[in-house]
């Protein structure tokens, strides 16, 4: 059996897409602690020469919680220069128009959620959709023998293989049995000259929409 772990994030990369769609089960594990390195409240999109980040704020007593615990900042106006990122760099790809309403009236539903969590697994099950892509995972804090040790979790789900998010040691506990998924990241037609790789989804979803399925199919590793 092949496990994912990761954390919870709105927007993954294309290998953190990869271990998802080649996995048996997917634990997002929202019971470990918030890191501001982590990808749970950000994501990384292409711009003119390089990547940047967009960014939900989170409130800054929440900090030193774990992830189910963090709440969305709402004191400040993110939305608007998250959007503004957004149509400033993808505004000449080619699926822009197209999903640009949907997904601005996604981020505006913000206001209907208190916690971070549900309302950033609500933005990805709604791009993972645009992308016909349907995937199941569990919270760890929905499992009665979850432990925050990799390995041990491992063993109690009966997993052969575990696999975790890439770049991630510096905030998600790296397991001594963790395996790298057998993956050379797909290159793509990007609006901008050259290529970026480890955007997240959205980079792809702009620029292919419902062909988006040419890269993911390259994703899945044959057994």
């Amino acid at each position: 059996m092949k496990l994912s772990l990761l954390f919870p994030q709105f927007a993954p990369n294309l290998y953190d897409l990869a271990i998802m769609l080649n996995s048996d089960h997917i634990i997002l594990q929202d019971e470990e602690q918030w890191s501001r390195k982590s990808r749970v409240h950000r994501a990384k999109i292409r711009k003119p020469g390089g990547t940047l980040w967009i960014n939900i704020p989170i409130r800054t007593e929440d900090r030193k919680k774990t992830i189910k615990e963090v709440r969305i900042d709402h004191e400040e106006d993110w939305i608007t220069p998250l959007l503004r990122s957004l149509e400033y760099n993808y505004r000449n790809s080619i699926y822009y128009d197209f999903y640009e309403p949907e997904i601005k009236a996604d981020f505006e539903r913000s206001g209907d959620f208190e916690y971070l969590v549900p309302f950033i697994l609500y933005i990805q099950k709604r791009l993972l959709r645009f992308m016909e892509l349907n995937l199941d995972w569990k919270l760890s804090s929905e499992l009665n023998n979850y432990t925050s040790d990799p390995d041990e979790l491992a063993n109690r789900l009966g997993a052969d293989i575990l696999y975790q998010e890439h770049d991630s040691r510096h905030y998600q506990r790296q397991a001594t049995s963790q395996k790298e998924l057998d993956f050379i990241h797909p290159t793509y037609h990007q609006h901008f000259e050259g290529f970026e790789p480890w955007c997240c989804i959205l980079d792809l979803l702009f620029q292919f929409g419902p062909e988006s399925f040419r890269i993911t199919e390259q994703l899945i590793v044959e057994e």
